[in-house]
């Protein structure tokens, strides 16, 4: 789509418009005539309204052209609703790239990507930009403990777009911590007169990343856009980019397609963290779309964080992105000791009770750090899903026919394959690591651990942090803070000691990423606790017995792009993402079989396989809908453009012949279960 040139747009009489509506078969341009009352206003990016298909539905004006590409007479322009050129050229670029990409409609992307008009909003705010003083470039501050990191800076102040996945050190103060160390990033783009988009994903990083802005900035140099901001607090914060009175601005999901001016470096925190996955069709991920933005922009992308995602150590293998870490001399200083319960001579001392819920290792430990300062108590969340592993060597189970998890439909029923439905009596499974025969399952969820450590530790203060409150912060005092996971609280001055509760719980989860993301959320709690050379000690407890698990070693070792550099590596070998890409179809029966076929028939050859149908999983209750099934399509990685392409033309002939079955297609790219 080309924009409008120098050319003035009074001599430009057709409109061509992108309409907002979730039919695929409408996903295209549409022409009107632009009336003369409207040939000064109706820019390209102004929101309008038109007469469609005998009613009046909102769309983005997207292109004025000399002369029409419609053969008969065009209907006018209805009226501008607002004379603000709202769709920018670069977001609208990255908007259709992601909607071909995730076999989704330009319009709902958009809808993502534009916020709703705020009129009290647009008259509030002045046009004209303020003239503020140019930012100083700051110092390396926390980047010069990364051998990369005063090159990666340099770089970015110099307009180069560097593309690096950054490790986090833990046990920082909060002068060298994560947080510090965006905003430098962000302020040395703008030293350059360049924009940042930095995306978090919760309120509370938000937070902290805003405050070391302000501290480093000033105030009025950036904004917040979150999703639980008003809307008028929302809309004028947006329009304060797209008006190009500020450069930078820090968010939740929600920003990431913000209208940032000449994008200079784009940036998001905790790659595996779901909140960064957009529920509402067609599901982008944060990742790919900073990604695109990044293309498009030509910017400086840095994915941080204290752990590792497969999806970004592929995107490092392929060479996209460059690794930024710190020495291991300087990771060891700064990480906590880990300690597993139940090893050495806790096995001897205390028997089985050394693999408790709250073993004697973490109470010795929690008792000493107490004297000292606060103690962390992660627990699990209730409601994980159980899945099914080797009783003997605890290997993943999974299926002999398509690789898929294994997981227990019910009491007493034979194991089966979340992906393809195959069912698979304990007699038929073979581990493919021991040989082992056996399989085991555990229990959903975790005890809660609030009253138990009330009494175990009588007159220390117990907070708790979770569903329904969660702490942003917590002071030196000594405490036992007990939390869920992505829910702990900063601590002042950092945690004397932290125990991580029941890990078969987050080990023992159904999905691909289990053992990189339990690193993820027992990294997260670990990383707020004091470096070993300050007296820090992490317990973790409830590790099953057996063979070291990587994710328990690689915690241990402080080593988390080694545990994404094994689990990529298993995935090639076996065919899993992100080494190939997945779409979820659902549908009633009949007419999700006819959409299989008609996708085989688009992509040709038998390029995709196909697992399925089956039933909706329990687990899916929000869409589960009586007679809905689904399936799954599996394709190499350099095939999955061709295999978006097909679920987007058949999703619209479906469309455009009003089936009574609406198709339902969530495709995982690049990485994910």
């Amino acid at each position: 789509m080309s924009t409008l040139d120098a050319q003035p747009p009074v001599h430009r009489p057709v409109a061509a418009v992108v309409v907002d509506s979730p039919l695929p078969h409408l996903d295209r341009l549409f022409e009107y005539a632009v009336p003369a009352h409207l040939a000064e206003v109706a820019q390209p990016g102004v929101r309008v309204r038109i007469r469609f298909s005998g009613r009046e539905i909102d769309g983005f004006v997207v292109e004025r052209r000399e002369r029409p590409e419609h053969d008969g007479r065009l209907a006018d322009l209805g009226k501008v609703v607002s004379p603000e050129p709202v769709l920018t050229p670069e977001v609208l670029a990255v908007c259709r790239t992601i909607a071909d990409r995730y076999a989704g409609v330009l319009g709902d992307v958009l809808r993502l990507a534009v916020p709703k008009r705020h009129a009290t909003a647009e008259r509030a705010l002045p046009l004209e930009a303020p003239v503020l003083d140019p930012v100083p470039t700051p110092d390396a501050g926390p980047w010069a403990a990364y051998p990369a990191g005063p090159a990666l800076l340099r770089r970015v102040h110099a307009g180069e777009a560097p593309r690096a996945a950054w490790l986090a050190l833990p046990g920082q103060v909060p002068e060298r911590d994560w947080p510090r160390a965006l905003a430098v990033a962000a302020a040395t783009a703008l030293a350059s007169d360049r924009g940042a988009l930095l995306v978090m994903p919760d309120h509370r990083d938000v937070q902290r990343v805003d405050g070391e802005l302000t501290a480093l900035l000033g105030p009025g140099r950036h904004v917040r856009l979150t999703a639980d901001q008003g809307p008028q607090a929302r809309y004028t914060a947006w329009l304060k980019l797209l008006r190009g009175h500020v450069g930078c601005v820090v968010g939740t999901r929600a920003a990431v397609f913000a209208p940032v001016h000449d994008l200079g470096l784009v940036a998001w925190w905790d790659d595996g963290d779901d909140l960064l996955l957009e529920p509402r069709a067609p599901y982008p991920a944060v990742r790919e779309v900073l990604l695109e933005r990044s293309r498009v922009a030509g910017a400086a992308l840095v994915s941080g964080g204290f752990a590792s995602t497969v999806a970004v150590q592929r995107l490092v293998d392929d060479g996209v992105l460059a690794q930024v870490r710190a020495a291991p001399s300087t990771v060891r200083a700064a990480a906590p000791s880990v300690v597993v319960a139940g090893e050495g001579l806790d096995e001897e001392r205390d028997g089985p009770a050394a693999r408790a819920h709250l073993p004697s290792a973490a109470w010795r430990a929690a008792q000493a750090a107490l004297a000292r300062g606060p103690v962390l108590v992660q627990v699990p969340r209730r409601g994980y899903l159980p899945a099914l592993s080797c009783q003997d060597c605890r290997t993943r189970a999974r299926c002999p026919a398509c690789g898929g998890p294994l997981t227990l439909p019910g009491p007493g029923q034979p194991a089966e394959c979340r992906w393809c439905a195959a069912s698979l009596g304990p007699a038929g499974f073979e581990c493919s690591e021991c040989g082992g025969r056996r399989l085991r399952s555990s229990v959903v969820g975790a005890r809660r651990t609030a009253e138990e450590l009330g009494r175990a530790f009588p007159g220390a203060p117990v907070l708790t942090s979770g569903a329904g409150e969660v702490l942003a912060s917590v002071d030196e005092t000594p405490a036992l803070v007990i939390a869920t996971p992505g829910a702990e609280p900063v601590a002042t001055g950092g945690y004397a000691a932290a125990l991580l509760l029941d890990a078969w719980a987050l080990l023992d989860r159904t999905e691909l990423d289990a053992p990189v993301e339990a690193l993820r959320r027992w990294a997260g709690a670990a990383a707020l606790v004091r470096g070993s050379e300050h007296g820090g000690v992490v317990v973790l407890a409830g590790v099953p017995a057996g063979p070291s698990l990587p994710p328990v070693e690689a915690l241990i070792r402080w080593d988390p792009a080694w545990l994404a550099e094994r689990e990529l590596a298993d995935r090639r070998e076996i065919g899993l993402p992100p080494v190939t890409v997945l779409a979820r179809l659902t549908a009633p029966r009949r007419a999700l079989v006819e959409a299989l076929d008609e996708v085989a028939g688009q992509l040709g050859a038998p390029v995709a396989e196909r697992l399925g149908p089956r039933p909706l999983p329990a687990a899916r209750g929000a869409v589960r809908e009586e007679g809905l099934e689904q399936a799954l399509l599996r394709v190499p990685a350099d095939r999955a453009d061709d295999l978006a392409r097909a679920l987007r033309a058949v999703r619209a002939v479906r469309s455009a012949r009003k089936d009574p079955h609406p198709l339902s297609v969530q495709l995982h790219w690049p990485g994910g279960e």
